[in-house]
């Protein structure tokens, strides 16, 4: 007999023994013991195999986090989406509603305030598409920090299987795709999960749960050991023949009937030979299989569209309901669904499982766990077969994905243009296959395992690391314009992966966002090709998207999407220059810049205005991070005024051509005639130009506004006129409880508005001045906004202020972090005051301002240093007094975080 640990729900670890075997351990009518969940046992002189084994109730909550890659393949970013107002884009808005909420999710007392704070990410079992992972880390590192150490923390807490498992790396429906798509998926998403978690995943969540038998093959040569997938996807099961069960019987389960509470095993090709009357299974190295969970699938619906989440009680009690009662030594009660539900789909519902995960299932003695960690306690016992081809979200196997299936229709929309545009698809795959075997010969040794490799250059596009993946990969060393094409088939095969994206298939409409993505991956994927090989599979790709019928009138098929939608959209490094071009009358660039992903070279820039009008002139050089490819531009841009610009730009042909029509340009503008201007550069330059319209749609927004400035602040100064002119009358509307003319109204808001938004960054700049850190700091700026905001609500005005808002989140945040960290009691009391003013502020102005972030730093802050159940005296900010403390502790009451 050899001691065992055990480990409750609580964390704390006891000591106990215990022998188990391995028929004891599957024997369902033995007696199980809640809170008993791990024994680890060895056993002399039994034939028996001893294992780890599982005992009482488990709980994994799975979820599936992902957003479909948005990013316009020629600049790498994603561009501002306006149905996601007022954020960003949609990966923005979902960030603000959901990842970050469960990276820093609530518990609350009776009161509303702060008494927890926990990272859901340690105790839910998820995986985040790579895309997805690789937008957190640029645009919200301490989210992404967060999960990764979830990631850490539960391998602490389980045995060394943390929660996270891998994802195929961008989402494509598996059974739909060839043989060597298959493989790289599931490459790419082992490698971008061992480079971001920094260990082998142990399983692999298939997109959409879309799996076949060919698929599982591949997973099982890639080392995945389990997936995931819902019941309705097996076909039938039974207990693993032993040589005491010889031939179990086979159970039917077709109907989503299987038992979620255990694993299962399937096996590819299980051999059997007959000895004697029994028949013994080999235990060749080729009887290969890989481990499945099925996810409880009423309580997985009921949490994505019934009220279970509404509260800690009702989940637990819902997933109470799924315990067998024939007293089987463990189970495990599985439930998986989007991860977005959590907090974007049904608001909130991130402190929901805080206090579940935390309070509620170790009041019920259940153990929170993750597929892997239940796996090495419970090997499976049951075998399963599965249907052929499945999906969790399609009846009709996969079709959703390449028929008219009917599912994800709405409105009486047909889907009928699913089976060309998977046609189109499969044609230009194939035809690329064909470029990229032809060609990649010239640059590698095997251009497969190269496209395979590729993935550690997309994770780090730093030309050290190219050059090294090209050294290991690649054929003989390579000149720069051979490394650009072969970096151009590279992105090529990417991007022919990047168009298989489920999500182009999944609603009710080609000519949606999601269809049009992906046809813009098509897009760019037919221009690489032409440029390295020179084919042109343009045409005949549009003439197979013209049977792609649309629902939209204005579209009527696929071809007409394309052209109105997808071509509309491309880019080129003429227009790359054209924008760092007119954009520089308004910036002032540094030598060296970065254009989205593009490096920008500056060598020479000259401006000059006259009057009305304003020249520059330059000679810049353009270099894609994705490519290498590099050109040399000169470029010559005239604004006229207002929105109009005349921009031409063409390769750079030598210093002394550059030089004169330099010289002749802006001896032309020295007569102040736009005309003359632009006959001059027309006689350089080809006669093409780029206007306004030509930017990037984000920097364009950006010019527009500077040009209304001018124009709105004379607004501004009229409308306050106005309002100081007749603010006598308006009080008189009021005495007398009368409507106030809408002109005087909107005249005192406008004028409010825009004397609280010029004394909110004068705030700003006051207190974000490194070079003083004196407690009176805004004073006189506050004093002034508190008396707008008084004036407006006297007035019953509504101030459109988002920016002041924003400007109030971020000082508070600012203060509070400078009041912690610098722990100065001589100004304390100052500081502390001046951040309760201004959340006052926020509520006078009726802006709603968030205090999620003040509220973090002040939970973390107080609790480093409340670690320990008791802290002697004095030990607690000892330079503080208690009149500060007390200060301190009735801030924290103001941030609604408790205190007590």
């Amino acid at each position: 007999m050899t001691s065992i640990y055990e480990v409750s729900s609580n964390g704390r670890t006891a000591i106990s023994t215990e022998l188990v075997t391995e028929k004891e351990q599957i024997n369902e009518n033995s007696r199980a013991t809640n809170g008993e969940i791990e024994q680890l046992v060895t056993v002399g002189e039994t034939k028996s195999q001893l294992r780890p084994v599982a005992k009482g109730v488990y709980i994994t909550i799975h979820g599936h986090f992902y957003q479909p890659p948005r990013e316009n393949p020629y600049l790498d970013a994603i561009e501002r989406q306006p149905s996601a107002t007022p954020f960003h884009d949609w990966n923005e808005r979902i960030l603000h509603e959901c990842y970050r909420p469960n990276a820093f999710a609530r518990i609350l007392n009776d009161r509303g305030e702060v008494v927890g704070i926990v990272n859901n990410y340690e105790y839910l079992s998820f995986n985040i598409g790579p895309t997805l992972m690789t937008w957190l880390e640029r645009h919200d590192p301490e989210v992404y920090g967060r999960i990764l150490e979830a990631d850490r923390k539960s391998a602490e807490r389980l045995n060394g299987h943390g929660n996270a498992i891998a994802q195929v790396y961008n989402h494509i429906i598996m059974p739909l795709a060839n043989k060597r798509d298959k493989a790289t998926q599931i490459r790419w998403g082992k490698e971008d999960f061992r480079a971001r978690f920094g260990r082998d995943p142990e399983g692999m969540w298939l997109a959409e749960t879309a799996v076949d038998y060919p698929t599982l093959e591949v997973l099982i040569e890639e080392g995945i050991k389990f997936i995931v997938l819902a019941p309705s996807q097996a076909q039938r099961c039974r207990l693993i023949p032993t040589p005491e069960i010889v031939d179990p019987e086979w159970h039917e389960v077709g109907g989503a009937q299987i038992d979620p509470t255990r694993p299962y095993r399937c096996y590819l090709n299980k051999t059997a030979a007959k000895v004697g009357e029994k028949v013994a299974f080999s235990q060749k190295k080729e009887e290969r299989y890989i481990d499945i969970f099925f996810y409880d699938g009423p309580i997985s619906r009921d949490m994505g569209f019934n009220d279970v989440l509404s509260s800690a009680g009702h989940l637990a009690g819902r997933l109470g309901l799924a315990i067998h009662g024939d007293h089987r030594p463990s189970q495990l009660i599985s439930v998986a669904t989007d991860g977005e539900t959590f907090g974007h789909h049904k608001y909130g519902t991130e402190k929901c499982l805080a206090y579940v995960f935390t309070e509620e299932f170790a009041k019920r003695d259940w153990t929170v766990t993750n597929y892997a960690h239940y796996l090495s306690l419970n090997a499976p016992t049951w075998e399963v077969e599965l249907k052929p081809v499945t999906a969790w979200s399609c009846s009709h196997g996969v079709d959703r994905w390449q028929e008219d299936c009917g599912c994800g229709g709405g409105g009486g929309w047909h889907q009928k243009w699913r089976r060309p545009l998977r046609d189109a698809l499969n044609w230009l795959r194939d035809e690329l296959i064909e470029v990229y075997e032809e060609q990649g010969r010239r640059f590698f040794r095997d251009v497969w395992a190269a496209r395979d490799g590729y993935i550690g250059v997309i994770q780090d596009r730093n030309q050290e690391n190219i050059a090294r993946f090209l050294a290991n990969y690649g054929c003989r060393e390579l000149t720069p314009a051979e490394t650009t094409d072969a970096l151009r088939l590279l992105e090529m095969q990417r991007l022919a992966l990047l168009m298989f994206t489920s999500c182009g298939w999944f609603f009710e409409e080609l000519s949606r966002p999601e269809g049009v993505q992906i046809l813009r991956y098509a897009a760019r994927a037919i221009e690489l090709a032409a440029d390295v090989a020179g084919v042109q599979l343009e045409n005949h790709f549009v003439e197979l998207l013209a049977k792609a019928p649309s629902n939209v009138e204005l579209f009527k098929d696929g071809a007409q999407v394309y052209r109105h939608q997808v071509l509309t959209s491309q880019i080129s490094l003429q227009q790359v220059a054209a924008h760092y071009a007119i954009s520089g009358l308004f910036t002032t660039y540094p030598k060296h810049e970065r254009v989205y992903c593009y490096s920008a070279d500056l060598k020479d820039y000259h401006l000059q205005r006259m009057g009305p009008l304003t020249l520059a002139a330059g000679q810049l050089q353009l270099c894609s991070e994705i490519t290498l490819e590099s050109t040399e531009f000169v470029f010559a841009v005239l604004h006229l005024g207002g929105w109009d610009f005349h921009c031409c730009i063409q390769p750079f042909t030598g210093r002394r051509s550059y030089v004169q029509m330099k010289e002749h340009l802006f001896d032309a503008i020295k007569e102040a005639s736009a005309a003359g201007a632009i006959l001059a550069m027309n006689e350089h330059f080809d006669g093409k130009y780029f206007s306004l319209r030509d930017l990037f749609a984000e920097e364009r927004h950006r010019i527009m506004r500077l040009l209304s400035q001018e124009t709105l602040l004379r607004l501004d100064q009229l409308y306050s006129q106005v309002y100081r002119d007749n603010y006598g009358v308006m009080m008189g509307f009021h005495r007398d409880e009368l409507a106030v003319p809408q002109e005087l109204q909107v005249a005192a808001e406008i004028a409010l508005a825009h004397r609280c938004l010029t004394e909110a960054k004068e705030l700003y700049h006051e207190l974000c001045d490194l070079s003083s850190d004196s407690a009176y700091l805004g004073l006189g700026h506050l004093t002034e906004l508190e008396a707008i905001a008084k004036e407006a609500n006297h007035l019953r005005c509504s101030l459109n202020i988002p920016e002041v808002k924003q400007t109030l989140e971020q000082l508070i945040l600012r203060s509070l972090w400078h009041l912690l960290q610098g722990v100065d009691p001589q100004t304390a009391a100052m500081q502390i005051e001046r951040i309760e003013r201004m959340i006052a502020l926020g509520n006078l102005l009726h802006l709603d301002v968030s205090l999620e972030r003040a509220q973090e730093v002040y939970y973390f802050w107080l609790h480093s240093h409340l670690r320990d159940a008791e802290v002697p005296e004095g030990a607690f900010c000892p330079a503080w007094d208690s009149h500060q403390l007390r200060r301190l502790f009735q801030l924290g009451e103001l941030l609604k975080v408790d205190v007590g």
